[in-house]
């Protein structure tokens, strides 16, 4: 993998993604989920809220970077928020 530059921040980022796959995998073996209906106009399991929430922190970073002179770490902690509260009540 010496064709890619690998920095530390990049490194923890897909190992972050990578453990939460890997817990969800453990937890649905664990105690398999059931579809349910929350704020979401649409029935999820915690597969597709993690996916869902996910997708959103891309966009939540991307405006932040795009449209605003905020700090990055406002937008990581928007998304963990948004994480929490999409994965409890979504």
């Amino acid at each position: 993998m010496s064709w890619m530059v690998w920095t530390v921040p990049t490194a923890i980022f897909f190992s972050s993604i990578a453990a939460m796959l890997a817990g969800m995998t453990v937890w649905e073996i664990l105690s398999p989920t059931i579809e349910r209906k929350g704020f979401l106009p649409i029935a999820t399991t915690r597969g597709d809220r993690l996916f869902i929430s996910l997708l959103s922190a891309a966009f939540i970073h991307l405006g932040v970077i795009g449209f605003t002179s905020l700090s990055i770490w406002i937008a990581l902690a928007v998304s963990a928020v948004w994480l929490l509260v999409l994965m409890r009540w979504g």
